[in-house]
């Protein structure tokens, strides 16, 4: 056998490969009517013995006792057995009960006739329309771009929000975290984000929420005028933890699909933190082991696999700006959920419940808040105000406990003098009625004005 030297195996690992395939599919070929059967359940999963079928291949199990047919996602296997996770519950099933591969890997359907629809994880439609017109599919995990096709973030996004236009600049295709504990107006801001962004389409994903909240956030906050260039994605907290999967990976293909199109896509998902739990209740199926709060390996695994889904196309041909909201349970800023979204993320804004106990709405924390290109994609006068904003509204809140019961001397401290004198002004400019909107040009005109500044 011919020796090959380290600098020649990258040039032939593609033709090896490719024969190793080839000999596999050879050896053992791997037809989709192999049928297998039912040899144990144990809480949520299903375990099928004699039929062979890869890690997310879709499977159908005919359950004689009701004369049922449940589909299930293959999530692993054991000692040649699969280990299957059903998209509704196991009752019914019964021992020796068929089990049918139906298609080797999970597969979205897409179309341009989903804007303006509501649909669950598996594109089934919700609004009770007619069904969608799909034109094509895609692996649910898309197609990773290579790094260096992605051109920089260097166009300003315009929210509509003046808090985030000027102290929390956002780009196209920029990656920002909502944190906040519940209750805080999370869904409140997304709805404004969703009016008032500049997007060509919005994909909202609405992952492990209530039931009734999924209807009262398309009705009441996002509204017809929202709705006109949406898509959204549901999956309640009633559905199984792999449809949950499902749906925040289909709001991810869906808007990949438009941003291939040369479109500038928003992407909305609520919550990340419910994304979490899904992926923790299947790991903890599959015996995985427990790690921080209960979270095993995967699911610190699959975030980066999403967050990374978005951004800049391929050569800047269109653009996914996403939102996560993050759950911070307990409002605890360093839950290992909100850490590591903070740390992958290219920035987050943070929710204050005691502002929004205050009726400040949106009922965002400059304090904490920050956007990691705001500075890159601003001129430096426009720098220079944004964090002299930032700056008075951290000092007020440091000191605000000593100045409401008269502890702190005026002239002490001229910054926190001149914090102290802006601060009712400052408040009135962070808050916003939820059908206003303000331009990038009529936000920065207003902080001019605030810190006394010439237009």
């Amino acid at each position: 056998m011919t020796a090959v030297r380290m600098d020649q195996l990258g040039e032939l690992r593609p033709q090896l490969t490719a024969s190793l395939l080839a000999a596999q599919r050879a050896v053992r070929p791997l037809p989709l009517d192999v049928c297998g059967q039912v040899s144990r359940v144990s809480g949520t999963t299903i375990e099928a013995e004699g039929l062979i079928a890869p890690i997310g291949a879709q499977c159908a199990i005919a359950a004689l006792a009701s004369e049922s047919c449940i589909e299930a996602d293959v999530i692993g296997f054991s000692d040649q057995k699969l280990i299957l996770m059903p998209y509704g519950g196991t009752a019914g099933l019964g021992p020796g009960d068929r089990v049918h591969v139906t298609a080797r890997q999970s597969l979205g359907r897409l179309s341009n006739a989903l804007v303006g629809r509501v649909i669950d994880g598996f594109g089934n439609p919700l609004d009770r329309a007619e069904p969608v017109p799909y034109e094509r599919q895609a692996h649910l995990d898309g197609i990773p771009i290579n790094p260096m096709e992605r051109p920089p973030i260097n166009s300003v996004l315009d929210t509509g929000i003046k808090a985030i236009n000027t102290a929390l600049t956002i780009g196209r295709g920029q990656r920002i975290g909502l944190m906040a504990g519940s209750g805080v107006g999370k869904s409140m801001l997304l709805g404004m984000l969703t009016r008032h962004t500049a997007a060509d389409v919005v994909v909202i994903g609405m992952i492990g929420e209530r039931g009734r909240e999924v209807q009262d956030f398309i009705q009441n906050i996002l509204g017809a005028e929202g709705m006109a260039r949406a898509v959204v994605i549901a999956a309640p907290a009633n559905s199984s933890p792999v449809a949950r999967l499902k749906a925040a990976k289909l709001a991810h293909l869906v808007s990949e699909d438009f941003r291939d199109q040369g479109r500038h896509v928003l992407l909305l998902l609520d919550s990340l933190t419910r994304v979490a739990h899904a992926q923790r209740e299947i790991g903890l199926a599959m015996g995985e082991p427990p790690t921080s709060k209960g979270y095993p390996p995967s699911v610190f695994s699959l975030f980066p696999q999403l967050i990374e889904r978005p951004g800049v196309g391929r050569g800047g041909h269109g653009s996914i700006t996403s939102f996560y909201t993050v759950l911070a349970e307990g409002d605890d800023r360093n839950d290992p959920i909100v850490d590591i979204c903070r740390a992958s993320l290219d920035g987050q804004i943070m929710l204050s419940r005691q502002l929004a106990d205050a009726a400040h709405y949106p009922a965002i924390d400059l304090s904490g808040s920050i956007s990691r290109v705001a500075n890159s994609l601003l001129e430096p006068r426009r720098v220079l105000q944004a964090q002299r904003l930032r700056r008075l509204w951290s000092l007020y809140r440091e000191k605000e406990d000593f100045i409401q019961v008269g502890a702190y001397d005026a002239n002490t401290n001229a910054e926190l003098d001149q914090a102290i004198k802006l601060h009712p002004k400052i408040v009135k400019f962070l808050q916003q009625n939820d059908e206003e909107s303000f331009t990038l040009r009529d936000s920065w005109r207003l902080l001019q004005e605030l810190l006394g500044e010439s237009v």
